[in-house]
């Protein structure tokens, strides 16, 4: 028998009306004969006012007590969820992450999953019963874990690898995945079919549709993504394999990341590297380091520019700073205000001179080009927030994605 996993997020069971919605959604695809097992966000924006009520609490909270307080989000989606659907006479029974067998590695905050253990699961679909289990948990050795950013997305894909279901299909407030941002490309059109390379790249690039996280764990299990609205009945978009597409456009989307921030380290001794530890030091402090250029300008002597969000800025300077005596630099310099637009396709392995088309696209609207990333499947480029919309605008007509909605 077909089974399949259908995660809602924190929009989707936001009110008790939603929730209502997601039972019917459930309830429908259960009576067409299919099992069903049901992964579910805490509700709205309930996560945000526990952190905000951790933080009355003291200023650097505890972060195993913050995993014990962010869990119980998810617990309350659940019973509601599990609720609504045996007001239809639906069997259903909710289920906390570790009661789903879901074991993590020991880290609060930020866990990945190390196993699932699918007995439970197993046996309740067995009996006809949906199980409805909570996102973005799960536990290691009796201690409650969270898996961070995007982890009911995670949790939803993982179990589907787990019990080998037939696709796992993603609900959110977006009718599936667009070739840009439909807030800054209205034109933008809604993607039927798009690799696991290409959604992950668009992921790691500022897409909000999908995380990194869950892309990546469906494509290393083969688990087939759906991603579609649960307001609509529209069709969404498939994230599959690349091998099994037909005519893969050049370039297949653009993403746009905001907030970045350019850090320079000017004038290392060539003798003194030591970049290996500058880059360590920056990991261990949880700064994520993005566009990396080394360039030598003059004998003896290399400068390195690298990314990072405005909001780590000050931390990676100090880092920097402390390392001076071993980098031996001559000045660290910072430029804030800046934007990554990115294009993305498959097609680019084998079409040259898709970079010199997005610059060409880029100078047309005036944009400087202050920073370049590149690899198989995608080209970035750090300009100045105030040319992003132009630019985004500008390069999603020059590969003519525009026609896609018509």
């Amino acid at each position: 028998m077909t089974v399949i996993v259908q995660k809602y997020g924190g929009t989707s069971v936001g009110t008790a009306e939603r929730i209502r919605a997601v039972a019917e959604r459930v309830a429908a695809t259960v009576q067409s004969g299919i099992r069903c097992v049901v992964v579910v966000s805490a509700m709205g924006h309930s996560t945000d006012g526990l952190v905000d009520l951790a933080n009355q609490m003291m200023n650097e909270p505890n972060r195993r007590e913050m995993d014990a307080l962010l869990a119980t989000g998810e617990q309350v989606s659940i019973a509601l969820v599990a609720m609504a659907l045996q007001a239809k006479g639906i069997q259903s029974q909710s289920m906390t992450g570790w009661q789903a067998g879901i074991r993590t590695e020991a880290v609060h905050g930020a866990a990945r999953i190390e196993s699932i253990d699918t007995a439970r699961l197993d046996a309740l679909l067995a009996s006809g019963i949906v199980p409805v289990i909570a996102g973005f948990q799960g536990i290691h050795d009796g201690e409650i874990t969270t898996l961070g950013r995007g982890g009911s997305d995670t949790t939803a894909v993982a179990i589907a690898a787990a019990l080998r279901a037939d696709r796992c299909e993603i609900y959110t407030d977006v009718e599936g995945v667009y070739t840009a941002d439909p807030r800054v490309v209205p034109v933008a059109g809604k993607l039927s079919v798009i690799s696991y390379e290409e959604m992950l790249e668009l992921a790691t690039l500022g897409s909000q549709v999908l995380h990194p996280r869950a892309v990546e764990t469906s494509k290393q299990h083969g688990v087939t993504l759906v991603v579609r609205s649960s307001f609509t009945q529209a069709e969404g978009t498939v994230i599959t394999d690349m091998a099994t597409m037909e005519g893969m456009r050049i370039v297949t989307g653009v993403a746009t990341e905001k907030e970045v921030a350019r850090i320079a380290v000017l004038g290392i001794p060539t003798m003194q590297h030591h970049l290996s530890e500058m880059f360590t030091a920056l990991a261990q402090e949880q700064v994520n380091v993005d566009v990396i250029v080394q360039s030598v300008v003059k004998t003896g002597e290399v400068d390195v520019s690298f990314t990072v969000a405005e909001a780590d800025v000050e931390r990676a300077i100090r880092i920097c700073e402390g390392l001076k005596a071993l980098l031996g630099y001559r000045e660290i310099m910072q430029e804030l205000e800046l934007s990554k637009v990115s294009i993305v396709g498959a097609g680019m392995i084998t079409n040259p001179g898709v970079a010199a088309q997005m610059f060409a696209a880029l100078e047309t609207v005036g944009a400087e080009i202050k920073m370049v990333s590149t690899s198989e499947i995608k080209v970035s480029c750090v300009i100045a927030n105030e040319q992003l919309h132009e630019a985004v605008n500008q390069v999603h007509r020059v590969f003519a994605l525009d026609e896609l909605n018509r």
